[in-house]
């Protein structure tokens, strides 16, 4: 079994019982573990939902680690030599895809950032970044502040922003820096080295420890955070990822033939960088984290966290008024509340019981 292969959901496992309820004697059986098998039945009735954000300047593969993570051809790319002139402002891009796998829906949305950083002058370059992510709190907001709502309300959240990192083998820029500090306080935040095949290992990981250290230095808490770590299971498993983060990672749609089977790689004239090959690149590790082991808890901390911590703002700024119970006059946000950062503030624990998708 992959050693950073998450526990099962905390949502789904067995809670200890609280202290004024001790747990009764069962004589036999009853059918309670049934319940596991419902809200799967539901869960794939309904699908999934996951929205992922990837910021980074041009030319740093955003397009092609996408189609990398999800096997497919979720972003198109234009091809090298089109003299494609580069955007003079920085521009947000959404696309929305259902990929489907053993019967399993996710609606995937992806937004790319193409123009962060690629101007002469970047000052204040993440206020659309950050006005986005904001906005979608907004609506979500504005959704659920109504007296009669939808059943499912659209979840358009950013639940991961992926934050490439040009392979310089240095330090972390100052505008990143500033960046990630604005950007860490709103949305669950994963660096990666961009282009990891630019570099040789020892410059990889002198690269990465010295990122690490900016991290440290400058207050900036990626994802995943150890504040919200619920166990010894989730300490031992993300201690692990803490340490490789940022990860090195490559990205490759195209399949070679190595050793008669086919993989996923760059192919150069001394070899084949392969992306899924942990001796080449980090490329499992970041996706076993998106996909395959914290893909629900990146949204329970974008609901729990993150939009709590937009919802208790707004409501703060607002006037009650005492017209009925749950009565709130709340206006939309003006485009300057969306861009200014918010104060980080944890109260995950008082909303760990709650369940997104049903």
């Amino acid at each position: 079994m992959d050693p950073l292969r998450r526990s099962p959901s905390p949502c789904l496992s067995s809670r200890p019982s609280s202290p004024s309820t001790p747990p009764c004697e069962m004589l036999g059986p009853v059918g309670i573990e049934a319940v596991l098998d419902q809200l799967k039945i539901k869960a794939m009735k309904m699908g999934f939902e996951f929205n992922i954000m990837v910021v980074g300047q041009s030319g740093l593969g955003k397009s092609t680690m996408v189609n990398t993570l999800f096997k497919s051809k979720v972003w198109k790319s234009n091809p090298p030599g089109l003299g494609v002139p580069p955007p003079q402002t920085l521009q947000l891009h959404s696309v929305t895809h259902v990929i489907e796998e053993k019967g399993v829906k996710l609606k995937l949305t992806v937004t790319d950032t193409p123009g962060f950083g690629d101007q002469i002058n970047n000052d204040n370059c993440w206020d659309p970044i950050l006005g986005y992510i904001n906005e979608q709190y907004e609506r979500y907001l504005q959704e659920e502040i109504l007296i009669t709502r939808q059943r499912h309300i659209p979840d358009t959240r950013v639940h991961c922003c992926v934050y490439f990192v040009p392979p310089t083998g240095h330090c972390l820029r100052p505008l990143d820096i500033e960046f990630l500090q604005r950007l860490c306080r709103t949305v669950n935040v994963v660096p990666v080295i961009a282009r990891a095949d630019s570099l040789t290992m020892e410059e990889r990981e002198a690269f990465r420890r010295r990122i690490q250290q900016n991290l440290r230095t400058h207050c900036i808490d990626v994802y995943p955070q150890m504040c919200f770590d619920e166990d010894i299971n989730d300490r031992i498993l993300n201690s692990k990822l803490r340490d490789r983060i940022p990860f090195a990672v490559v990205g490759a749609d195209q399949e070679h033939l190595v050793n008669g089977r086919c993989v996923l790689g760059r192919k150069t004239k001394w070899g084949i960088i392969e992306v899924e090959n942990m001796a080449h690149c980090e490329f499992p590790l970041l996706r076993d984290l998106l996909i395959r082991s914290h893909l629900q808890d990146l949204k329970d901390i974008t609901h729990n966290v993150h939009y709590e911590n937009y919802r208790v703002i707004r409501l703060n700024e607002s006037h009650l008024l005492p017209r009925g119970p749950g009565w709130v006059n709340l206006a939309p946000a003006s485009p300057g509340q969306l861009t200014t950062p918010w104060p980080f503030k944890v109260c995950r624990g008082a909303h760990d019981d709650s369940d997104d998708e049903f």
